[in-house]
C-alpha cells in the first residue's frame, strides 16, 4: 500500500461530492487527482465550491480525460457521486480503464446502482434497468459498523435514510429485542434532495414548515429490509414515513416496535451498548440524540425508550456525511487496509 492513494470523485459537482472533496482535502492518504464533471470541464473547483477554494485550487476534468492523470501500474481510489441509473455505467467504463492501464482500483459508489444484490430487485425500485448488472457480483452494501470487513474490492453506500434506520434498528433484529413490523419515522434536511432545486426543497416552501412525503412509499424500504434480513436472518417489514424538514443538513430517525417480553429500556441500552462497543463513530446516549451532535461530522447517536410493551430507538447522522460522503470514506479506509477514522475525526461544530 502506498502512503498517498491517487483518488478520484466522479460525478463531482453534487452536495455529496462537495463532501467528499472538503473530506479528501484534510485525509492524510487520500490524494484527489481528479474531479470528474462533464458539464463543468476545465473549470474551477472553486467556482463550484467556494467554500473549498483555499484547499482546491484545481478544475474539472471530463470523463474521456480522467484516467489520463493516474500512472500506469498506479493505486487509484474512485469514488462514484453521479446520479442513480447513471452511476452503474459511469463505473464500469471507469473499472474497464483501470484494468487497460493495469491500476489497482477500489470503487465506493454512494448512488443506489449497487445497493442491491440483484438486478431484478433495483428495477423494481427504481424503474429502470441496471446499467451494469455485470459487476452487481463484485460490489458488497451495508452500512460499515453492521458488514463489517468485506471480501469485495468494491461498495455501494447505503442511502442516507437507511442508514439512519439501519443504525437505530439492526441491534433490535440481532438481538430478538422486538416481535413484528418496525414503525419508522424520518426527518430529513433539504440537501438530501440534491443540489438542483425542487419544488419540495424551494425555501419558501421549506423554511418552518414539516411534511410528510412518500408515505409509506419510499424506496429506501426495501433496501433497509433486505439489510435487516441478512443482519437477522428472518423478514421484516418496514414502514416507513419519511419527513422534510426545515434545515439543510441531518437525520432524525424514530423506530418504533413490539418490545420482546421483559424487554427494559436499561437491558435494550446495554445491548446496543454491546452491540457498538467497536463502533468508534456510534454513541449510545442517555436520553435522546439532537443533530447539533452530529451535522458536519461522520458521528451517530442512537438513543432508547421502552414503556410496556413498546420500545423506541432514535438515531441521528449528518445526511451528507455519515450518510454518504464520510461514510463513503470510511468504506475507502477499510478497502485499503487505513485505519477506519482516518479523515473523519473532526466532531460536530454544534452551533451552526
Amino acid at each position: 500500500m502506498s502512503a498517498s492513494i491517487p483518488t478520484a470523485v466522479l460525478g463531482a459537482t453534487g452536495y455529496v461530492s462537495g463532501e467528499l472533496l472538503r473530506l479528501l482535502a484534510g485525509h492524510p492518504s487520500l490524494e484527489l487527482v481528479a474531479a470528474v464533471s462533464e458539464s463543468r470541464a476545465g473549470r474551477s473547483i472553486a467556482e463550484t465550491f467556494p467554500h473549498l477554494g483555499p484547499v482546491c485550487r484545481g478544475t474539472f476534468v471530463s470523463h474521456d480525460d480522467w484516467l489520463d492523470l493516474f500512472d500506469t501500474g498506479s493505486d487509484l481510489a474512485v469514488f462514484s457521486a453521479a446520479p442513480h441509473g447513471a452511476s452503474a455505467a459511469i463505473v464500469r467504463a471507469a473499472l474497464d480503464g483501470a484494468a487497460a492501464r493495469n491500476l489497482n482500483a477500489h470503487v465506493v459508489d454512494v448512488s443506489a446502482d449497487f445497493r442491491f444484490a440483484n438486478a431484478a430487485d433495483y428495477e423494481a425500485v427504481y424503474g429502470v434497468a441496471h446499467g451494469a448488472r455485470e459487476l452487481l457480483s463484485m460490489f458488497d452494501s451495508g452500512v460499515p459498523e453492521l458488514l463489517g470487513r468485506t471480501a469485495t474490492d468494491h461498495i455501494g453506500h447505503p442511502g442516507c435514510f437507511a442508514t439512519a434506520v439501519l443504525l437505530a434498528s439492526a441491534p433490535l433484529i440481532a438481538g430478538k429485542h422486538c416481535a413484528g413490523d418496525l414503525f419508522v419515522t424520518g426527518i430529513t434536511g433539504s440537501t438530501g434532495s440534491g443540489r438542483q432545486p425542487q419544488a419540495g426543497t424551494h425555501h419558501p416552501e421549506r423554511h418552518s414548515n414539516l411534511y410528510a412525503y412518500k408515505a409509506l412509499g419510499h424506496r429506501h424500504a426495501p433496501e433497509i429490509e433486505a439489510q435487516l434480513q441478512r443482519v437477522g436472518g428472518r423478514a421484516v417489514t418496514v414502514n416507513f414515513v419519511p419527513h422534510s424538514g426545515p434545515f439543510a443538513r441531518g437525520i432524525y430517525v424514530t423506530v418504533q416496535a413490539q418490545a420482546s417480553e421483559n424487554t427494559t429500556a436499561a437491558a435494550l441500552r446495554a445491548s446496543l451498548d454491546d452491540f457498538y462497543a467497536d463502533a468508534g463513530f456510534v454513541d449510545v446516549v442517555e436520553g435522546m440524540p439532537r443533530l447539533k451532535h452530529v451535522v458536519a461530522s461522520n458521528r451517530a447517536e442512537i438513543g432508547v425508550a421502552v414503556n410496556g410493551g413498546t420500545l423506541a430507538v432514535t438515531s441521528a447522522i449528518d445526511n451528507l456525511v455519515k450518510g454518504a460522503a464520510g461514510g463513503a470514506v470510511q468504506w475507502m479506509n477499510r478497502l485499503w487496509n487505513l485505519p477506519e477514522a482516518t479523515g473523519l475525526g473532526a466532531p460536530a461544530p454544534a452551533w451552526t
